[in-house]
């Protein structure tokens, strides 16, 4: 089968997707490459006619407290209903021009605002209504950003809306081969050929998976290098053998520029999908309906939130 991982931003310089190919012998990964148009690179993977699982560093689904009421069965009927509603992608201003059908906020920064008061104009009662349950902090890694908040190095909106717009929905609308996990089923039983099974995947809950302690940031280089050897290892243990161009770029720390850091993610993402297609994580989804409909969850998580 193909495995990929995409790490993804509302810039499309910093989409870039790192491509493994599993063999008798375990997996090569190639070196990560721009994502570029994300229905033709899909495309491109489908065509080899085998399996195809993608890991998206982007949210794939919304909070239970927004679903409540909603009259379409779960989020993946949702997503493909967006595609006739444009205005729901434009970035409120202000609070007064947040709603239920224009949730993402804010456009810019201002003084005094706030998630609560976004999660009040949303009528989703405190600031934890924003988060779905796979957002909040557990006791193996921070809190993620909210699906509608879109300000801040930590925001998931913007990348979620470039997706969802340019991407996903009308791909849905136009009968494009996608399951989306975990609301289609469980990982390994919706993999066949000419299907693209798609995961949410983050690199930070990933690392942790790989035994990788990143020590500093992921935006620094010489901190990228510090860790070469230790994911050298962990390919290892998934046998995953790195062509020859990945093995240079983990040793160089994926490059100097600014884009060093999601050629990076794209890799780590890559070796956490890996570890759930060949069983060393769980394909775990909480007994919860309101995930499995409505709010995703991020693969290969196990660790439940804190409250």
């Amino acid at each position: 089968m193909i495995a990929a991982h995409a790490d993804w931003s509302i810039d499309p310089r910093k989409r870039w997707v790192t491509v493994a190919r599993r063999g008798a012998d375990g997996w090569r990964a190639e070196a990560p490459v721009p994502v570029g148009d994300p229905a033709t690179m899909v495309g491109g993977l489908l065509a080899e006619g085998r399996p195809v699982a993608l890991g998206l560093d982007l949210p794939l689904g919304v909070p239970r407290a927004f679903a409540a009421g909603r009259a379409e069965p779960g989020f993946v009927d949702f997503l493909r209903g967006l595609a006739a509603r444009p205005a729901f992608f434009a970035v409120a201003p202000t609070l007064a021009e947040v709603s239920r059908d224009r949730p993402f906020y804010p456009a810019r920064g201002l003084k005094g605002m706030t998630r609560a008061a976004h999660a009040e104009a949303l009528g989703l009662g405190d600031a934890g209504g924003l988060s779905r349950w796979c957002d909040r902090a557990t006791a193996e890694r921070p809190a993620g950003a909210p699906v509608f908040w879109t300000l801040g190095a930590n925001q998931s909106g913007k990348a979620a809306i470039a997706a969802w717009r340019d991407w996903l929905s009308p791909g849905l609308a136009a009968g494009a081969p996608y399951a989306l996990w975990p609301f289609a089923g469980a990982l390994h039983g919706l993999l066949a050929p000419g299907r693209a099974v798609l995961a949410e995947v983050y690199p930070a809950e990933a690392l942790r998976h790989c035994g990788i302690a990143l020590r500093g940031s992921k935006r620094v280089r010489a901190d990228r290098v510090a860790a070469c050897e230790a994911l050298l290892a962990a390919m290892a243990v998934r046998r995953v053998l790195p062509a020859a161009t990945l093995r240079a770029a983990i040793q160089d720390g994926f490059g100097a520029d600014a884009a060093g850091e999601d050629r990076f993610d794209s890799v780590i993402g890559l070796l956490g999908l890996v570890g759930v297609l060949d069983g060393l994580r769980p394909d775990f989804v909480p007994e919860d309906e309101a995930i499995r409909r409505w709010e995703g969850w991020v693969l290969g998580q196990t660790a439940l939130p804190r409250w």
